[in-house]
């Protein structure tokens, strides 16, 4: 690995791969969010923000609607059979 940047909080390697390893002064590696911070602070990396889709989402809610509301026409179904065994016992 070839160091980068030294200091005092941390050193930049770059390993063989092109990929970045983050090192603390007392040897504990850094990683995840931490790590990407301190990467793009240096501007070694760039990171993108993926864009949110409303259309799914939007999809999604209908379809878990209409679950929902087939879901209240089979108990209604299922109530109704219980109602006329309990009519044909009462006559």
């Amino acid at each position: 690995m070839e160091l980068v940047k030294k200091t005092n909080d941390y050193s930049i390697f770059k390993k063989k791969n092109n990929r970045f390893a983050v090192k603390t002064p007392r040897g504990a590696w850094i990683n995840g969010d931490k790590k990407a911070e301190i990467l793009v602070g240096e501007k070694l990396i760039t990171v993108s923000i993926p864009k949110k889709v409303e259309e799914p989402a939007a999809e999604t809610a209908e379809a878990s609607a209409a679950d929902s509301a087939d879901a209240e026409s089979t108990e209604v179904e299922a109530a109704a059979p219980a109602e006329e065994a309990t009519e044909e016992k009462a006559e």
